[in-house]
């Protein structure tokens, strides 16, 4: 089962790459404002039903894809289907 996993800094926590960002896109012309850098991760889990994936796609992020105490993380499931 594929998987997505979107990992990024939490609100309120310094994010000095999205500092960045924004600074530079504001000095280019661009009207931006709150940009946050964060990580894109594709899996592909091996799991009998969805509810097992997303189980084991929780685990994944607790124990070593997210720093939980200063970042959030999205999972998005992909179905098998056309």
């Amino acid at each position: 089962m594929r998987a997505t996993v979107l990992v990024r800094p939490k609100g309120g926590i310094l994010d000095p790459q999205g500092e960045a960002v924004e600074r530079s896109l504001r000095q280019l012309g661009f009207a931006v404002d709150g940009a946050r850098v964060g990580r894109l991760i594709d899996l592909e889990v091996a799991a009998p039903t969805p509810a097992e994936a997303r189980a084991q796609l929780e685990s994944m992020c607790e124990r070593l894809l997210a720093n939980t105490l200063i970042e959030s993380y999205e999972i998005e499931l992909e179905s098998g289907d056309p």
